[in-house]
């Protein structure tokens, strides 16, 4: 095989074939393994072909291929036990317009490019604003995920800091400018730092006040530090949601102090933003609305495929400032009413996630998110009474959002005996693979973190997490 045109004809019978294949996947995921047996040694066996071959296979041969040796590479994450790295699944709605989406396969850059892409994602955004209870005035973009949109809410504080300081950095460039301050709890994400790297401000130019090992704010310290600044610019970075507990930082006291000693708040609100979307959590996010660029991502709790973030910024020019596409006369210029997004954030060729986004939201609602969201929260503290009912389990910080941070702990070991079973069992639940999820280290501990974000999660689900914890525990000589 050659030309793709000379296997045309191939085309309906490569999407019934993927269809199928999808449907009879995602009719036994409920009760397949999270991690099925034997996924590494299935993907290994791509490592080898690093070299492309001259002659094709076809389209329904190499689609076949894929399917018989690909699949069982494959983790179950769209499954209702994959508890690792707060990973959400696809709803209905979510799924299908994301295969409308590959198939139209708009570049939903601009309006003129895709103004079905365009105009959804305005509308998109709109009621992502109305989810999260942000002010309709804030600009806001669809993004790959948290990094980009970290990046995008981040490079609007860059470029107002440049600004406060009578430069435009976006044209002219950093230099002879100090170095920005940057200040956050314990809590900042690696995706933030990376975002700062990226951004040239840098992974070290962070200042963190912690009070306790879990990087809980030390507030006081944070305003003696951005008081020290005398009035100079500066930004700080939130953190609703910390991937290790779900703690929260005090948002609106962070915003209150920023704003009087003239700083930028930037809020990483990857998962805990949709706090806001809930009606038993919404005190946590408290605040939110005051920050000056928010960010979260779609692929958590929208349950919304991979890949999919968003950021919203108070002032929406200074997006505009940053991301415009200039210098092209072949470019069409946006305007509110028909946006070009391509403007607003980072990617220049840009996929048409809004599809995915405008669906989920249609076909459930805020009741329908409201509902999701505080069940989740319900279960992830149903697992957290099971753990504390246990005499060798330890709950590492109260439960409260979708994470719950735990370890076993055995009696009569020393602290670093107990971290070397935990991460002995850790390896333990993934080669299991009933249900999946990883160890971190908590206030110096090695625990495990498991996150409830997947709409197909019930009651049975999250209580394999104790129960396969017990019986590995209790199944295997741990001497």
């Amino acid at each position: 095989m050659s030309d793709p045109i000379q296997d045309k004809g191939a085309l309906g019978d490569a999407l019934a074939m993927a269809m199928h294949t999808a449907e009879a996947y995602l009719q036994r995921v409920d009760a397949a393994r999270a991690g099925p047996a034997g996924i590494d040694e299935a993907a290994a066996a791509f490592a080898s072909e690093l070299k492309l071959p001259e002659h094709g296979s076809g389209t329904l041969s190499a689609l076949q291929e894929l399917v018989d040796r690909g699949l069982p590479g494959a983790t179950a994450s769209a499954g209702p036990r994959f508890f690792h790295f707060v990973t959400g699944g696809a709803t209905p709605a979510a799924l299908a317009a994301d295969w409308l989406a590959s198939a139209i396969d708009q570049n939903s850059f601009s309006w003129v490019s895709s103004p079905l892409g365009s105009r959804v994602e305005r509308v998109a955004v709109a009621w992502l604003k109305d989810l999260f209870r942000l002010p309709a005035s804030w600009g806001g973009v669809l993004t790959t995920g948290a990094t980009m949109a970290n990046f995008t809410g981040l490079a609007a504080g860059r470029r107002w800091w440049g600004l406060e300081l009578g430069r435009d950095i976006d044209r002219e460039g950093w230099s002879s400018l100090p170095p920005m301050p940057v200040l956050s709890s314990g809590y900042i994400h690696s995706s933030a730092v990376k975002a700062l790297a990226m951004l040239g401000i840098g992974r070290e130019s962070v200042r963190r006040f912690a009070a306790d090992p879990s990087g809980r704010l030390d507030l006081e310290a944070f305003e003696r530090a951005l008081q020290s600044l005398n009035g100079r610019p500066a930004v700080v970075i939130a953190t609703a949601g910390e991937v290790n507990a779900g703690d929260f930082d005090p948002v609106a006291a962070m915003a209150e102090i920023a704003h009087r000693h003239h700083a930028w708040l930037h809020v990483d609100g990857a998962f805990g933003l949709f706090a806001r979307a809930s009606s038993t959590a919404l005190e946590l996010a408290a605040g939110v609305d005051n920050a000056d660029s928010v960010i979260a991502d779609g692929h958590k709790w929208l349950n919304v495929p991979y890949d999919c973030g968003f950021a919203f910024v108070r002032d929406p020019e200074l997006m505009h400032g940053t991301f415009a596409l200039t210098g092209a006369p072949y470019l069409p210029v946006g305007t509110d009413e028909r946006p070009s997004f391509g403007d607003r954030g980072p990617e220049a060729s840009r996929r048409a996630r809004a599809l995915a986004v405008w669906a989920t939201l249609r076909a459930y609602g805020s009741d329908g998110y409201r509902e999701m969201i505080d069940r989740h929260i319900g279960l992830a503290q149903r697992v957290g009474r099971q753990v504390e009912a246990a005499d060798d389990l330890e709950l590492m910080a109260p439960v409260r959002i979708n994470v719950v941070c735990f370890r076993w702990a055995p009696k009569g070991r020393t602290d670093e005996a107990a971290d070397e079973l935990n991460r002995r069992l850790g390896q333990a639940v993934l080669r299991d693979g009933r249900v999946y999820f990883g160890t971190t280290v908590y206030r110096g501990r090695v625990a495990f973190r498991p996150a409830i974000a997947n709409w197909r999660t019930t009651e049975a689900d999250a209580d394999m997490i104790v129960d396969v914890t017990r019986e590995l525990i209790d199944g295997q000589d741990w001497d």
